[in-house]
């Protein structure tokens, strides 16, 4: 104990203050020194977590990055809409849209001369061919002689009757002999009506031996020479296209065939040419055929050489427009449960959208459900995908998605 202590000790003890105590001190010190232990042990350990937390995030972005670099590369589009023009493929033959038959009408003959042939365009009316009509005409000439005969029979009842109605005022003449004229009279008129009547007969009998068209158009079939002898029974002498208009007959399968309607137009090119002409549906056949599923579309087609009936033709039918986004066929998958594609989403994973295709098109496939044409679709490689799986999207342009 030194001077202070003993001074401090005495001050206490006379001022009644608490008396020192060295091991109480003592204990302060060891508490002060524990006390600066843990607080740098809470220090210690805080520092190590904040390092544990640091080298997991790092560690974290690290495998983060090493999967985004591992994730497979596919290309992606994001299509839009477009207006597309329906079109449906069909093929068919070539034939006339009204054929019109020509046979013999009259009593017939030996044909004296044909005057049109195949491939010619006649008019409505027009000799196609001429028979044989001597005879006819001798017995033309002979009723026209009748007529003149009983023309002359009826001259001489009527001035009988003229000059018996001027005595029958004198009364030389009785009232019935006058009535007797009058009949007399009246039969030989009725003569002439019925010799007229036969001359007009026999005229139109001989007109009749000559083979007219009914109609103008071109001319497909001759079926008759000179010298042939030919009657009602002889079948069809000449085959007319009327008006020359042509059509296809356009094998459409069953659903394409509900796609269209009466006057949709269409591009016909015949086999063997690039010409293309232009035409529309007139008729859509009401039948099915059982074999093949197949109905028949008529297009309409204006008269042009180049057309030939029984030739074969391709077209083109417009079966309306639709605005959708549009796909190449290599994005569009298909299983069980119908077609899909696969949707890139801002997470850069892939998700299974089922769609419904429409038109297709030399340029793609519509798709009518199932998108709005701002989604990011896989282009390529789809079936090598997983719904869930993560990517790296790449534009067509080389630029990330």
């Amino acid at each position: 104990m030194n001077y202070d202590t003993k001074i401090e000790s005495e001050e206490t003890a006379e001022g009644g203050a608490r008396a020192y105590d060295p091991l109480e001190a003592d204990a302060a010190d060891e508490r002060r020194s524990r006390r600066r232990l843990w607080i740098g042990a809470a220090i210690v350990l805080a520092i190590l977590i904040a390092m544990w937390f640091m080298s997991r995030d790092d560690g974290a972005g690290a495998l983060a990055e090493d999967a985004s670099e591992q994730a497979p590369v596919v290309t992606v589009v994001s299509p839009g809409r477009t207006t597309v023009q329906g079109g449906i493929s069909a093929t068919g033959s070539l034939a006339a849209r009204r054929e019109l038959p020509v046979g013999a009408v009259g009593e017939g003959g030996r044909v004296d001369r044909v005057l049109v042939d195949q491939g010619d365009w006649v008019s409505q009316g027009q000799v196609l061919a001429v028979i044989d009509r001597s005879v006819q005409t001798q017995q033309q000439a002979g009723l026209a002689a009748q007529v003149q005969v009983a023309q002359a029979d009826a001259q001489l009842a009527q001035s009988n009757l003229d000059r018996a109605l001027q005595l029958v005022e004198r009364g030389f003449i009785s009232k019935a002999d006058v009535d007797r004229l009058t009949a007399t009279r009246d039969a030989a008129a009725a003569r002439v009506k019925v010799a007229q009547a036969q001359l007009a007969e026999m005229r139109e009998r001989t007109a009749r031996l000559n083979i007219l068209a009914p109609a103008a158009g071109l001319l497909l079939e001759r079926n008759i020479e000179p010298g042939q002898v030919v009657g009602p029974g002889s079948g069809v002498l000449f085959r007319i296209a009327s008006g020359g208009e042509m059509e296809l007959l356009a094998q459409v399968g069953e659903d394409d065939l509900a796609k269209l309607s009466v006057g949709a137009s269409a591009e016909v090119t015949p086999v063997g040419s690039e010409q293309t002409f232009n035409g529309q549906i007139w008729q859509l056949e009401p039948t099915i055929n059982e074999g093949d599923r197949q109905g028949t579309a008529r297009i309409a087609l204006p008269y042009d050489p180049a057309l030939r009936p029984g030739g074969f033709a391709s077209a083109r039918i417009n079966s309306g427009s639709v605005v959708a986004p549009m796909l190449p066929e290599s994005a569009l998958l298909s299983d069980d449960q119908g077609t899909f594609v696969y949707v890139v989403g801002n997470d850069g994973k892939v998700a299974r959208r089922n769609v419904r295709t429409g038109f297709v098109t030399d340029d793609g496939i519509t798709v009518i459900e199932g998108l709005n044409g701002t989604e990011r679709i896989v282009l390529r490689a789809g079936g090598f995908l997983n719904p869930g799986q993560t990517v790296k999207p790449v534009r067509q342009d080389g630029k990330q998605g």
